[in-house]
């Protein structure tokens, strides 16, 4: 097996929706709705994700019988990177859009899609992912939250970790043990679709950060009941759905964009004739730039496609991580050699310091992709 990252450009028309998406910025920002922010995922306002969903720019790709727009995946594309680009508040919608409806759109039943998709793709329908659990790292075959068959439905036991706005959004589609592992670790696995709102046996707790906010929360479920129609897909079939997943959690833009204030913050300090090791600091860091958007926007291509490149994925993510710890270092490095003081820039490097560790947790730790990696290319 070999790596793929065919080269594609956006289709017509793609240039002037990216101008709609910068003027409808712009507006926002002059009408004094939001501030910008470093991080994408600690930023939620319902009321912008429905703003968005009136233009049509959630849900996207999907069926327009669904209430989506029947767009490409590279239009898709466009817009997160605008939205991404100007740090705005997309935390609400972001995760139901990016994964949970493809998922739904692809496993799920009718009603289900019928159910849940028009509601995402409006902004009005928010939801939380039930992957991680205490003690098992980004190791998914190693759950141990496990579903029971009762009658007219399942009840859940287990713990979830890490599951972001869990306290806000309205769904978690979570992944438990329904079966035995048998001679594989992924067998045994399906995924429910929980009400976070009215599942009675379920207990969200709050993890604050180390920037002092509320994102993150544990989830404890107490033979907590969900229905026969919250199962997503097959009994049995979670590993398949999970991993394909995963694919759309791990190659977006987010994955080397999260960190974007600083750059352009540092490119601002830097000043119109910096010095030339601070000039060739950003040569490199733009070069690593433009090539994780080109690997980027060839996966969305390859999804768009019906392929599910979940090596090329696994890659981006690691690479992309790999970019933005290098550029807060460099970042620092280079502070002394700035021509003066700039308060974006201190306030970005700050903020970036701060959540980095998250960006190298979500969507699997740097050993889990890159065994990932490995195994793809018969290294192990």
């Amino acid at each position: 097996m070999q790596f793929d990252f065919p080269y594609f450009r956006p289709p017509d028309g793609a240039e002037d929706l990216r101008a709609e998406v910068r003027e409808f910025i712009a507006k926002e920002r002059a009408e004094g709705r939001w501030q910008r922010r470093g991080d994408f995922a600690t930023h939620y306002d319902p009321d912008f994700s429905r703003r968005l969903g009136e233009r049509g720019w959630i849900g996207m790709t999907w069926p327009r019988a669904y209430g989506g727009g029947e767009r490409s995946m590279l239009e898709r594309l466009v817009v997160t990177e605008e939205l991404l680009a100007a740090n705005a508040p997309v935390a609400a919608h972001w995760i139901a859009d990016r994964q949970s409806g493809p998922l739904i759109l692809r496993f799920g039943s009718e009603e289900q899609r019928r159910k849940y998709l028009p509601e995402i793709a409006a902004g009005r329908c928010f939801f939380s992912i039930g992957m991680s659990e205490p003690d098992s790292g980004s190791d998914l075959a190693s759950v141990r939250t496990r579903a029971v068959k009762v009658d007219g439905g399942w009840l859940i036991t287990g713990r979830k970790v890490w599951t972001t706005f869990a306290h806000e959004n309205h769904y978690a589609i979570t992944l438990v043990r329904t079966g035995e592992r048998e001679e594989s670790r992924h067998a045994g696995l399906s995924q429910f679709i929980v009400d976070l709102k009215n599942t009675k046996g379920l207990t969200i707790r709050p993890i604050v950060n180390m920037a002092g906010t509320h994102e993150l929360n544990e989830l404890t479920f107490d033979e907590a009941f969900v229905p026969d129609d919250a199962l997503v897909g097959q009994p049995g079939n979670g590993w398949t759905q999970v991993t394909s997943e995963l694919a759309y959690e791990r190659s977006g833009p987010e994955r080397y964009l999260s960190s974007i204030r600083l750059a352009e913050a540092l490119v601002g300090a830097a000043g119109k004739s910096p010095e030339p090791r601070v000039l060739e600091a950003i040569g490199r860091l733009a070069a690593r730039l433009c090539a994780l958007r080109g690997m980027s926007l060839a996966v969305a291509a390859m999804l768009h496609n019906g392929e599910m490149p979940n090596l090329e994925a696994a890659l981006i993510k690691d690479l992309g991580n790999a970019y933005e710890r290098e550029l807060i270092e460099v970042a620092r490095n280079l502070q002394p050699a700035l021509p003066a003081i700039d308060t974006e820039f201190d306030e970005a490097l700050a903020e970036c310091t701060i959540y980095s560790p998250s960006w190298m947790l979500r969507g699997g730790t740097r050993e889990i992709l890159r065994g990932i990696v490995a195994r793809g290319l018969g290294l192990r």
